[in-house]
């Protein structure tokens, strides 16, 4: 499982570095608001991705002011104070929810650095590596969601992410939420995944 959860935050850890690079290329002041005229669809699950957390329960992440309901069989695997991490079961065909608080100073141009995330996951999706890409806003929060195409290999790892900035007890934050699974189970865990994400409560 630690292997597992390493090659998710390798992964994680590869996209930020890669939307660094795009950031310091556009520049690092945020002038006009870059997210206040993209429109945001307000996170709405179906009746298939409701149903899938029938009977669930709730994951709080209280350091955070963060919570979701997750399915009645999964369990807590991590919780720190920059880290988050619940599972369902079933071994290497298990999905992950994995959340990273990222700290930044009180300067850092939250809209830039948004647009910045967007632009890269279109990049992404004209090259065949993402088929999802929106702005999302979820318990009144504005972020970028975006969706791993499947893998070429059955067992590679597909994600689904929703990042989006906050300012938190005087701190403005990175929020980088990811839901995972392999490849070749995400469409069995594709429903209880978005209504997870879809029910995130975060305090902002």
């Amino acid at each position: 499982m630690k292997q597992i959860l390493a090659l998710l935050l390798i992964g994680f850890a590869l996209s930020l570095c890669n939307l660094s690079e795009r950031f310091k290329k556009g520049g690092s002041t945020s002038g006009p608001s870059a997210t206040g005229g993209a429109a945001a669809e307000k996170a709405q699950p179906t009746a298939a991705q409701t149903a899938a957390l029938a009977g669930g329960q709730q994951a709080k992440w209280d350091r955070q002011g963060m919570s979701w309901t997750v399915p009645p069989n999964w369990t807590e695997e991590e919780n720190e104070s920059k880290s988050f991490m619940w599972r369902s079961p079933g071994g290497g065909g298990a999905a992950s929810l994995i959340v990273s608080i990222s700290p930044m100073n009180d300067s850092f141009p939250t809209d830039s650095a948004m647009e910045a995330a967007y632009e890269q996951a279109k990049d992404r999706a004209k090259n065949g590596e993402v088929d999802e890409v929106k702005w999302v806003e979820i318990d009144g929060l504005k972020g970028v969601q975006f969706r791993e195409a499947a893998p070429e290999k059955p067992d590679g790892h597909r994600r689904l992410q929703w990042m989006a900035y906050r300012k938190y007890l005087g701190q403005v934050q990175g929020i980088n939420l990811m839901l995972a699974s392999e490849g070749k189970d995400f469409e069995r865990h594709k429903d209880a995944m978005y209504g997870i994400l879809y029910s995130t409560k975060v305090a902002h």
